[in-house]
């Protein structure tokens, strides 16, 4: 009994301490978003101060922060909706035809660093006139998003019965009409997750958005840099710039970890 209460008791303070070093973070941004700059360069108002809505009023009002956040959700929709479009059936075709090279040409694109392409797309895009736009955005944001939707569904396609698949065949159905009407249903924790997953990837990438957007297509992870001059950096504004950036975020994990979990876990195991 005392071995089990010590091995509990250490199991919590090594939880307690994990979550302090991986929550304080997030805890000082989020004070430092209502306070004056003055009070976050301020050793001795660290919890105790008088907070002030003046960030966020500014991000929304001085900066126009609504536009970037539109620009964002575009992007990522977009790049998550064409990558699902054209991941689920490569996926679905890969796990079952055995398809293992091809499959391995998809996991090396997934490991290739996305800054390997930076320069081409640039040059590339340059060349059509596409730079600054949503369809510069999007695509460059595919090259990680698409890979990355095919291979976590290919564990889950594989993990599927062919009976299912077999009965609906017998049924009447066409190989489209059973991916469609059978497979697609069944698959939903696996393509939540990976939309999911792709969608936050889209929202957070600052590599392709800092060479291919401009001022019409900045998004918010490029629009974080108008709180930084050669003089000085606005803090607090960039502070509740930071916050409205991870809400969505960590809205999106809270509400949907129940899906992440069971899509993630639901390929392990063949069915």
């Amino acid at each position: 009994m005392k071995k089990k209460r010590g091995s509990r008791f250490l199991q919590t303070l090594l939880t307690f301490i994990v979550l302090i070093v991986f929550a304080f973070p997030f805890v000082w941004m989020l004070l430092a978003s209502f306070k004056t700059q003055s009070q976050i360069l301020s050793t001795g108002q660290l919890f105790i101060f008088k907070p002030t809505f003046h960030n966020y009023v500014s991000v929304f009002k001085e900066y126009d922060f609504l536009k970037f956040i539109w620009n964002s959700f575009l992007v990522a929709f977009g790049s998550t909706l064409l990558s699902l479009i054209l991941g689920l059936p490569a996926a679905y075709a890969i796990a079952r035809h055995h398809l293992q090279k091809l499959g391995l040409l998809i996991l090396v694109a997934r490991i290739i660093p996305g800054i390997t392409f930076l320069i081409p797309w640039f040059i590339l895009f340059s060349k059509i006139h596409l730079v600054d736009t949503y369809t510069a955005l999007i695509l460059s944001h595919m090259l990680v998003g698409l890979p990355f939707i095919i291979w976590i569904m290919i564990s889950f396609f594989e993990a599927l019965p062919t009976e299912i698949e077999e009965s609906g065949l017998i049924d009447g159905c066409t190989h489209h009409q059973v991916f469609l009407r059978i497979i697609l249903p069944i698959s939903g924790p696996g393509v939540i997750t990976a939309s999911l997953l792709s969608f936050i990837f889209s929202w957070n990438n600052f590599m392709f958005s800092v060479i291919l957007a401009g001022d019409k297509t900045k998004t918010l992870p490029i629009a974080v840099f108008n709180f930084m001059s050669y003089s000085e950096i606005n803090w607090g504004a960039l502070m509740a710039a930071a916050c409205i950036i991870t809400l969505p975020v960590l809205i999106i994990a809270l509400v949907s970890q129940r899906y992440v979990v069971s899509g993630l876990s639901a390929g392990a195991v063949k069915g």
